[in-house]
């Protein structure tokens, strides 16, 4: 069979741990592959380096996973300041990046902080400072050159 390539590899890889980050589901799926992979003989580090994870992670879902079974793969209370944004919202964000940002309604080729900033507060009434937004657009691999 011929070997398949995929372009543009490193942007690829960034947005979909972007995408596994952003939805508890993914994340929870992502634990159970790699569940999956130690029950198949791969050392815990291994498996960190295929899935992009660090050591620790692994050997801390491996031991969740003996000690509450599947149900100690699920996300408990998460530390940390509620973010500015709802899940809601951030899930309709997290869509108009996927997409051109003409397709929103915004007359620029690619997106920046600036542009997403101006976007959020007017579509959503959202205000977050351009350095988060260039953050949003980090995890999704469309931070334009000049931010």
């Amino acid at each position: 069979m011929k070997a398949l390539t995929i372009s543009d590899r490193e942007k690829i890889i960034m947005s979909l741990h972007a995408e596994i980050r952003c939805d508890e589901a993914a994340r929870y799926h992502h634990r159970l592959h790699a569940l999956l992979l130690v029950a198949q003989g791969m050392t815990c580090p291994q498996v960190a380096g295929l899935l992009g994870d660090s050591p620790r992670a692994v050997v801390k879902w491996v031991r969740q996973f003996e000690a509450g079974g599947l149900a100690g793969l699920t996300e408990g209370w998460r530390p940390g300041r509620p973010g500015r944004i709802g899940p809601a919202a951030l899930a309709r964000v997290r869509s108009v990046l996927r997409e051109n940002p003409a397709r929103a309604g915004v007359p620029v080729g690619r997106w920046s902080g600036r542009t997403l900033a101006a976007f959020l507060r007017e579509k959503f009434g959202v205000r977050l400072s351009v350095r988060q937004c260039q953050r949003l657009l980090k995890e999704h691999g469309r931070l334009a050159e000049n931010g």
